[in-house]
Protein backbone atom coordinates (compact mmCIF):
# COMPACT_ATOMS: atom_id res chain seq x y z
CA UNK A 1 0.00 0.00 0.00
CA UNK A 2 1.55 3.69 -1.00
CA UNK A 3 0.31 6.83 0.89
CA UNK A 4 -0.38 10.15 -1.27
CA UNK A 5 0.73 13.30 0.46
CA UNK A 6 1.01 16.92 -0.79
CA UNK A 7 4.12 18.73 0.14
CA UNK A 8 3.62 22.39 -0.10
CA UNK A 9 6.67 24.69 0.23
CA UNK A 10 7.12 28.82 0.96
CA UNK A 11 9.60 31.47 1.49
CA UNK A 12 12.13 33.19 0.00
CA UNK A 13 12.96 32.12 -3.35
CA UNK A 14 16.26 31.52 -4.92
CA UNK A 15 18.46 29.29 -7.52
CA UNK A 16 18.41 25.42 -6.32
CA UNK A 17 15.49 24.90 -3.74
CA UNK A 18 13.16 22.93 -6.16
CA UNK A 19 16.85 20.96 -6.87
CA UNK A 20 17.67 20.44 -3.25
CA UNK A 21 14.16 19.08 -2.62
CA UNK A 22 13.79 16.85 -5.71
CA UNK A 23 17.33 15.21 -5.08
CA UNK A 24 15.88 14.07 -1.67
CA UNK A 25 12.84 12.90 -3.16
CA UNK A 26 15.17 10.88 -5.75
CA UNK A 27 17.44 9.43 -3.42
CA UNK A 28 14.83 7.54 -1.82
CA UNK A 29 13.04 6.31 -4.79
CA UNK A 30 9.46 8.65 -4.20
CA UNK A 31 7.36 9.31 -7.61
CA UNK A 32 6.11 12.74 -8.22
CA UNK A 33 2.73 12.74 -9.28
CA UNK A 34 2.12 16.62 -9.90
CA UNK A 35 4.44 19.33 -9.12
CA UNK A 36 3.69 22.98 -9.74
CA UNK A 37 5.56 26.01 -8.64
CA UNK A 38 5.05 30.23 -8.93
CA UNK A 39 7.10 33.21 -7.91
CA UNK A 40 5.19 36.71 -7.13
CA UNK A 41 8.10 39.34 -6.03
CA UNK A 42 10.50 36.61 -4.95
CA UNK A 43 7.94 34.88 -2.84
CA UNK A 44 8.20 30.79 -3.91
CA UNK A 45 5.30 28.84 -3.96
CA UNK A 46 6.14 25.09 -4.54
CA UNK A 47 3.58 22.11 -4.43
CA UNK A 48 4.92 18.45 -5.08
CA UNK A 49 2.31 15.77 -4.87
CA UNK A 50 3.87 12.73 -4.09
CA UNK A 51 3.17 8.72 -3.52
CA UNK A 52 5.55 7.38 -0.43
CA UNK A 53 5.21 3.56 0.59
CA UNK A 54 3.32 3.28 3.60
CA UNK A 55 5.97 0.76 5.31
CA UNK A 56 9.36 1.38 6.05
CA UNK A 57 11.74 4.34 6.22
CA UNK A 58 9.20 7.09 4.52
CA UNK A 59 9.85 9.27 7.73
CA UNK A 60 13.32 9.96 7.22
CA UNK A 61 12.26 11.41 3.99
CA UNK A 62 10.27 13.72 5.51
CA UNK A 63 12.91 14.64 8.03
CA UNK A 64 15.30 15.30 5.63
CA UNK A 65 12.79 17.34 3.82
CA UNK A 66 12.77 19.32 6.81
CA UNK A 67 16.26 19.77 7.80
CA UNK A 68 16.72 20.70 3.86
CA UNK A 69 13.73 23.31 3.79
CA UNK A 70 14.74 24.48 7.36
CA UNK A 71 18.06 25.08 6.12
CA UNK A 72 17.07 27.28 2.99
CA UNK A 73 14.74 29.55 5.44
CA UNK A 74 11.33 28.22 3.76
CA UNK A 75 8.52 26.82 5.52
CA UNK A 76 7.18 23.28 4.74
CA UNK A 77 3.54 21.46 5.08
CA UNK A 78 2.68 17.98 4.44
CA UNK A 79 -0.50 16.85 3.98
CA UNK A 80 -2.01 13.21 3.36
CA UNK A 81 -4.22 12.81 0.35
CA UNK A 82 -7.62 10.52 0.44
CA UNK A 83 -7.38 7.57 -2.01
CA UNK A 84 -10.22 8.34 -3.72
CA UNK A 85 -10.04 11.72 -3.45
CA UNK A 86 -6.86 11.42 -5.44
CA UNK A 87 -9.08 9.45 -8.41
CA UNK A 88 -11.81 11.96 -8.64
CA UNK A 89 -8.76 14.64 -9.31
CA UNK A 90 -7.23 12.22 -12.04
CA UNK A 91 -10.35 11.91 -13.48
CA UNK A 92 -10.82 15.13 -13.84
CA UNK A 93 -8.24 16.41 -16.10
CA UNK A 94 -10.35 15.28 -19.00
CA UNK A 95 -12.61 18.19 -18.56
CA UNK A 96 -12.85 21.08 -21.18
CA UNK A 97 -10.37 23.84 -20.48
CA UNK A 98 -10.69 27.69 -21.73
CA UNK A 99 -8.62 30.51 -21.64
CA UNK A 100 -9.66 33.54 -20.43
CA UNK A 101 -7.71 36.93 -21.00
CA UNK A 102 -8.11 40.10 -19.48
CA UNK A 103 -7.30 43.28 -21.08
CA UNK A 104 -7.21 46.48 -20.37
CA UNK A 105 -5.27 50.41 -19.31
CA UNK A 106 -5.16 48.67 -15.87
CA UNK A 107 -6.29 45.77 -14.05
CA UNK A 108 -7.46 46.11 -10.48
CA UNK A 109 -9.05 43.93 -7.92
CA UNK A 110 -12.43 44.99 -8.80
CA UNK A 111 -12.11 43.78 -12.85
CA UNK A 112 -10.30 40.39 -10.84
CA UNK A 113 -13.45 39.80 -8.35
CA UNK A 114 -16.12 40.11 -10.61
CA UNK A 115 -14.58 37.88 -13.29
CA UNK A 116 -13.33 34.96 -11.15
CA UNK A 117 -16.75 35.42 -9.29
CA UNK A 118 -18.73 34.97 -13.07
CA UNK A 119 -16.60 32.01 -13.74
CA UNK A 120 -17.69 30.34 -10.47
CA UNK A 121 -21.22 31.27 -10.82
CA UNK A 122 -20.82 29.18 -14.38
CA UNK A 123 -19.13 26.09 -12.20
CA UNK A 124 -15.87 26.58 -13.81
CA UNK A 125 -12.67 26.43 -11.84
CA UNK A 126 -9.76 28.16 -11.88
CA UNK A 127 -5.95 26.48 -12.36
CA UNK A 128 -3.95 29.11 -13.28
CA UNK A 129 -3.20 32.70 -13.05
CA UNK A 130 -0.43 34.60 -15.38
CA UNK A 131 0.23 38.36 -15.63
CA UNK A 132 0.99 38.50 -19.81
CA UNK A 133 2.16 41.91 -19.26
CA UNK A 134 5.04 43.05 -17.93
CA UNK A 135 6.32 44.56 -14.33
CA UNK A 136 4.77 48.45 -13.82
CA UNK A 137 6.82 50.93 -12.48
CA UNK A 138 4.92 53.01 -10.14
CA UNK A 139 6.97 55.69 -10.44
CA UNK A 140 7.34 56.75 -14.02
CA UNK A 141 4.38 56.52 -15.92
CA UNK A 142 3.62 54.54 -19.03
CA UNK A 143 2.66 56.53 -22.36
CA UNK A 144 0.55 53.60 -23.66
CA UNK A 145 -0.45 51.62 -20.70
CA UNK A 146 -1.17 48.09 -21.26
CA UNK A 147 -2.69 45.14 -18.47
CA UNK A 148 -3.11 41.39 -19.42
CA UNK A 149 -3.78 38.62 -16.79
CA UNK A 150 -4.38 35.05 -18.73
CA UNK A 151 -6.82 32.81 -16.14
CA UNK A 152 -7.02 28.91 -17.47
CA UNK A 153 -10.25 27.53 -16.51
CA UNK A 154 -11.32 23.84 -15.89
CA UNK A 155 -15.07 23.05 -16.54
CA UNK A 156 -17.74 21.98 -18.96
CA UNK A 157 -19.41 25.17 -20.19
CA UNK A 158 -23.19 24.19 -22.33
CA UNK A 159 -23.53 27.74 -24.17
CA UNK A 160 -20.38 29.06 -24.80
CA UNK A 161 -22.02 31.93 -26.54
CA UNK A 162 -23.78 32.50 -23.57
CA UNK A 163 -20.67 32.96 -21.73
CA UNK A 164 -19.07 34.66 -24.17
CA UNK A 165 -21.96 37.31 -24.07
CA UNK A 166 -22.22 37.37 -20.44
CA UNK A 167 -18.38 38.09 -20.20
CA UNK A 168 -18.81 41.00 -22.90
CA UNK A 169 -21.27 42.73 -20.50
CA UNK A 170 -19.11 42.33 -17.58
CA UNK A 171 -16.02 44.01 -19.40
CA UNK A 172 -18.32 46.51 -20.69
CA UNK A 173 -19.68 47.34 -17.48
CA UNK A 174 -15.60 47.79 -15.85
CA UNK A 175 -13.44 49.28 -18.98
CA UNK A 176 -11.98 46.42 -19.62
CA UNK A 177 -11.77 43.71 -22.78
CA UNK A 178 -12.68 40.07 -21.63
CA UNK A 179 -12.35 36.90 -23.98
CA UNK A 180 -12.92 33.61 -23.75
CA UNK A 181 -11.15 30.90 -25.65
CA UNK A 182 -10.94 26.85 -26.09
CA UNK A 183 -7.82 25.59 -25.10
CA UNK A 184 -7.21 23.65 -27.82
CA UNK A 185 -4.01 22.70 -29.93
CA UNK A 186 -5.38 25.79 -32.70
CA UNK A 187 -4.97 28.83 -29.71
CA UNK A 188 -1.48 27.95 -29.86
CA UNK A 189 -1.02 27.67 -33.48
CA UNK A 190 -2.42 30.19 -35.24
CA UNK A 191 -0.76 31.39 -38.88
CA UNK A 192 -2.84 33.96 -40.67
CA UNK A 193 -4.36 37.47 -39.52
CA UNK A 194 -6.70 39.10 -42.12
CA UNK A 195 -7.33 42.92 -41.49
CA UNK A 196 -10.14 45.12 -42.30
CA UNK A 197 -7.88 48.74 -43.09
CA UNK A 198 -10.38 51.58 -42.60
CA UNK A 199 -10.85 52.26 -38.53
CA UNK A 200 -8.69 49.13 -37.93
CA UNK A 201 -5.58 49.71 -39.40
CA UNK A 202 -6.00 53.05 -39.77
CA UNK A 203 -8.13 55.52 -37.53
CA UNK A 204 -10.15 56.85 -40.09
CA UNK A 205 -12.82 55.82 -43.29
CA UNK A 206 -10.83 56.43 -46.50
CA UNK A 207 -13.90 57.41 -47.94
CA UNK A 208 -14.66 60.38 -45.27
CA UNK A 209 -11.37 61.93 -45.70
CA UNK A 210 -11.40 62.20 -50.01
CA UNK A 211 -14.83 63.50 -48.96
CA UNK A 212 -13.68 66.18 -47.11
CA UNK A 213 -11.80 67.41 -49.69
CA UNK A 214 -14.43 67.29 -52.17
CA UNK A 215 -17.21 68.76 -50.35
CA UNK A 216 -19.19 66.53 -49.67
CA UNK A 217 -17.93 65.26 -46.11
CA UNK A 218 -21.86 65.34 -44.59
CA UNK A 219 -23.23 63.36 -46.92
CA UNK A 220 -20.83 60.58 -47.45
CA UNK A 221 -20.05 60.15 -43.83
CA UNK A 222 -24.10 59.80 -43.06
CA UNK A 223 -24.11 57.14 -45.65
CA UNK A 224 -20.91 55.46 -43.98
CA UNK A 225 -22.37 55.74 -40.31
CA UNK A 226 -25.40 53.19 -41.86
CA UNK A 227 -23.76 51.26 -43.77
CA UNK A 228 -21.37 50.08 -40.78
CA UNK A 229 -24.36 49.90 -38.74
CA UNK A 230 -25.85 47.03 -40.61
CA UNK A 231 -28.59 49.40 -41.90
CA UNK A 232 -27.63 49.88 -45.62
CA UNK A 233 -26.53 47.26 -47.68
CA UNK A 234 -22.69 47.49 -48.24
CA UNK A 235 -22.32 47.88 -52.29
CA UNK A 236 -25.50 49.96 -52.55
CA UNK A 237 -23.79 52.47 -49.56
CA UNK A 238 -21.16 52.21 -51.72
CA UNK A 239 -22.13 53.29 -54.75
CA UNK A 240 -23.95 56.34 -53.35
CA UNK A 241 -20.74 57.44 -51.28
CA UNK A 242 -18.53 56.55 -54.88
CA UNK A 243 -20.84 58.68 -56.81
CA UNK A 244 -20.62 61.67 -54.70
CA UNK A 245 -16.90 61.74 -55.26
CA UNK A 246 -17.13 62.32 -59.08
CA UNK A 247 -14.60 64.62 -60.27
CA UNK A 248 -12.05 64.52 -57.41
CA UNK A 249 -8.44 64.88 -58.24
CA UNK A 250 -5.82 62.05 -58.49
CA UNK A 251 -3.48 64.28 -57.08
CA UNK A 252 -4.81 64.66 -53.66
CA UNK A 253 -4.67 60.78 -52.46
CA UNK A 254 -0.69 61.15 -51.86
CA UNK A 255 -1.65 63.77 -48.90
CA UNK A 256 -4.43 61.67 -47.74
CA UNK A 257 -1.90 58.47 -47.56
CA UNK A 258 1.25 60.02 -46.32
CA UNK A 259 -0.97 61.19 -43.34
CA UNK A 260 -3.18 57.94 -42.29
CA UNK A 261 -3.27 57.84 -38.55
CA UNK A 262 -2.34 54.51 -37.98
CA UNK A 263 -4.00 52.37 -34.89
CA UNK A 264 -1.87 52.17 -31.56
CA UNK A 265 -0.42 49.09 -31.42
CA UNK A 266 -0.45 47.99 -35.45
CA UNK A 267 2.91 48.44 -35.56
CA UNK A 268 3.98 45.77 -32.69
CA UNK A 269 1.66 43.75 -33.42
CA UNK A 270 2.36 43.08 -37.23
CA UNK A 271 6.01 43.19 -36.70
CA UNK A 272 5.71 40.39 -33.85
CA UNK A 273 3.37 38.22 -36.11
CA UNK A 274 5.64 38.81 -39.26
CA UNK A 275 8.60 37.67 -37.37
CA UNK A 276 6.67 34.38 -35.97
CA UNK A 277 6.13 33.66 -39.70
CA UNK A 278 2.72 34.73 -40.28
CA UNK A 279 1.09 35.43 -43.23
CA UNK A 280 -0.76 39.11 -43.28
CA UNK A 281 -3.69 39.87 -45.57
CA UNK A 282 -5.49 42.90 -45.89
CA UNK A 283 -9.46 42.36 -46.89
CA UNK A 284 -11.01 45.95 -47.37
CA UNK A 285 -14.03 47.38 -48.45
CA UNK A 286 -11.87 50.66 -48.84
CA UNK A 287 -9.46 51.52 -51.86
CA UNK A 288 -6.21 49.58 -52.79
CA UNK A 289 -4.08 53.11 -53.76
CA UNK A 290 -4.17 53.05 -49.32
CA UNK A 291 -4.26 49.20 -48.33
CA UNK A 292 -0.97 49.05 -50.65
CA UNK A 293 0.75 52.28 -49.14
CA UNK A 294 0.19 50.22 -45.67
CA UNK A 295 1.49 46.94 -47.62
CA UNK A 296 4.88 48.85 -47.92
CA UNK A 297 4.65 49.89 -44.44
CA UNK A 298 3.91 47.06 -42.29
CA UNK A 299 5.58 44.53 -45.18
CA UNK A 300 1.92 43.13 -45.66
CA UNK A 301 1.63 39.54 -47.66
CA UNK A 302 -1.94 40.28 -49.12
CA UNK A 303 -4.22 43.14 -50.17
CA UNK A 304 -7.31 43.07 -51.63
CA UNK A 305 -9.44 45.96 -51.89
CA UNK A 306 -11.41 48.48 -54.34
CA UNK A 307 -9.67 49.78 -57.22
CA UNK A 308 -10.42 53.75 -57.71
CA UNK A 309 -10.88 54.60 -61.73
CA UNK A 310 -9.61 57.36 -63.25
CA UNK A 311 -10.85 59.72 -66.01
CA UNK A 312 -8.22 62.51 -67.45
CA UNK A 313 -7.00 62.59 -63.67
CA UNK A 314 -9.92 62.76 -61.79
CA UNK A 315 -12.36 60.25 -60.21
CA UNK A 316 -15.25 58.66 -62.12
CA UNK A 317 -17.36 57.94 -58.97
CA UNK A 318 -16.61 54.21 -59.51
CA UNK A 319 -14.69 52.06 -59.21
CA UNK A 320 -12.76 49.02 -61.60
CA UNK A 321 -13.83 45.24 -61.27
CA UNK A 322 -16.03 43.68 -58.53
CA UNK A 323 -16.72 45.66 -55.21
CA UNK A 324 -15.28 43.98 -51.86
CA UNK A 325 -18.24 43.30 -49.50
CA UNK A 326 -18.83 41.32 -46.15
CA UNK A 327 -19.56 37.80 -48.43
CA UNK A 328 -15.74 38.32 -50.32
CA UNK A 329 -14.42 39.10 -47.88
CA UNK A 330 -15.09 35.84 -46.17
CA UNK A 331 -14.37 34.24 -49.91
CA UNK A 332 -11.00 35.65 -49.60
CA UNK A 333 -9.78 34.88 -46.43
CA UNK A 334 -11.26 31.20 -47.08
CA UNK A 335 -9.00 30.87 -50.29
CA UNK A 336 -6.13 32.90 -49.04
CA UNK A 337 -6.11 30.21 -46.26
CA UNK A 338 -6.60 27.55 -48.50
CA UNK A 339 -3.48 28.30 -50.82
CA UNK A 340 -1.59 28.71 -48.11
CA UNK A 341 -2.53 25.21 -46.10
CA UNK A 342 -3.89 26.81 -43.29
CA UNK A 343 -7.06 25.69 -41.68
CA UNK A 344 -9.68 27.97 -40.80
CA UNK A 345 -9.40 27.49 -37.09
CA UNK A 346 -5.70 28.90 -37.27
CA UNK A 347 -6.98 32.41 -38.91
CA UNK A 348 -7.56 35.34 -37.21
CA UNK A 349 -9.79 38.17 -38.65
CA UNK A 350 -9.86 41.69 -37.21
CA UNK A 351 -12.43 44.22 -38.40
CA UNK A 352 -14.73 47.24 -36.97
CA UNK A 353 -17.71 47.35 -39.23
CA UNK A 354 -20.65 44.98 -40.54
CA UNK A 355 -19.37 44.34 -43.36
CA UNK A 356 -16.71 42.56 -41.57
CA UNK A 357 -18.51 40.28 -39.52
CA UNK A 358 -18.93 37.39 -42.39
CA UNK A 359 -15.32 36.93 -42.19
CA UNK A 360 -15.40 37.56 -38.36
CA UNK A 361 -17.45 34.39 -38.02
CA UNK A 362 -15.62 31.37 -39.69
CA UNK A 363 -11.82 32.74 -38.51
CA UNK A 364 -10.98 30.76 -35.52
CA UNK A 365 -10.11 33.85 -33.77
CA UNK A 366 -12.59 36.56 -34.91
CA UNK A 367 -12.37 40.19 -33.06
CA UNK A 368 -14.71 43.23 -33.53
CA UNK A 369 -12.06 45.87 -32.49
CA UNK A 370 -13.55 49.30 -31.19
CA UNK A 371 -16.17 47.55 -32.71
CA UNK A 372 -19.70 49.17 -33.72
CA UNK A 373 -22.40 47.61 -31.03
CA UNK A 374 -24.09 45.24 -33.49
CA UNK A 375 -20.74 43.97 -34.62
CA UNK A 376 -19.56 43.48 -31.34
CA UNK A 377 -22.48 41.74 -29.75
CA UNK A 378 -22.51 39.30 -32.63
CA UNK A 379 -18.22 38.35 -33.18
CA UNK A 380 -16.94 35.84 -30.45
CA UNK A 381 -14.10 38.53 -29.25
CA UNK A 382 -13.42 42.07 -28.70
CA UNK A 383 -10.93 44.41 -28.04
CA UNK A 384 -12.41 47.78 -27.26
CA UNK A 385 -10.16 49.20 -24.35
CA UNK A 386 -6.63 48.85 -25.42
CA UNK A 387 -4.96 48.92 -29.06
CA UNK A 388 -4.47 46.28 -31.91
CA UNK A 389 -1.41 45.02 -29.77
CA UNK A 390 -3.91 43.61 -27.47
CA UNK A 391 -4.11 40.57 -30.03
CA UNK A 392 -1.04 39.40 -28.71
CA UNK A 393 -2.14 38.61 -25.37
CA UNK A 394 -4.98 36.81 -26.43
CA UNK A 395 -2.21 34.39 -28.41
CA UNK A 396 -1.13 34.12 -24.76
CA UNK A 397 2.40 35.91 -25.61
CA UNK A 398 3.78 37.89 -23.09
CA UNK A 399 5.68 40.83 -23.00
CA UNK A 400 9.34 39.30 -22.55
CA UNK A 401 8.12 36.95 -25.69
CA UNK A 402 7.58 40.14 -27.46
CA UNK A 403 10.92 41.74 -26.75
CA UNK A 404 12.81 38.66 -27.48
CA UNK A 405 10.98 38.60 -31.48
CA UNK A 406 12.36 42.44 -31.66
CA UNK A 407 15.50 41.09 -31.87
CA UNK A 408 14.80 39.04 -34.57
CA UNK A 409 14.50 40.67 -38.41
CA UNK A 410 10.98 39.96 -39.49
CA UNK A 411 10.00 37.68 -42.29
CA UNK A 412 8.66 40.52 -44.49
CA UNK A 413 6.85 39.29 -48.04
CA UNK A 414 4.96 40.93 -50.29
CA UNK A 415 2.00 39.81 -52.07
CA UNK A 416 -0.24 37.48 -53.46
CA UNK A 417 -2.72 38.61 -53.66
CA UNK A 418 -3.02 42.77 -54.83
CA UNK A 419 -6.72 43.76 -56.23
Amino acid sequence: MSEIVLINVTGEDRPGITAALTKILARFQIPILDIGQSTIHNALALGLLVELPREGDDCGVFRELLFCAHGMGLDIRFTPIDADEYEDWVREQGQPRHILTLLGREIDAEHIAQVSAAIADWGLNVDRIVRLTGRISRREACPHPLASVELSVRGAVDDLAELHAALLALGQSMDVDVSVQEDDIFRRNRRLVCFDMDSTLIQTEVIDELAAVAGVGEQVAAITESAMRGELDFQESFRRRMALLEGLDESVLAGIAERLPITEGADRLIASLKRLGYKVAILSGGFTYFAEHLQRRFGVDDVYANRLEFRDGKLTGQVSGEIIDGKRKAELLREIAAREGIRLEQVIAVGDGANDLPMLSIAGLGIAFHAKPIVTQQARHSIANVGLDGILYLLGMRDRDVERLGSEPPAVGLGHGRR
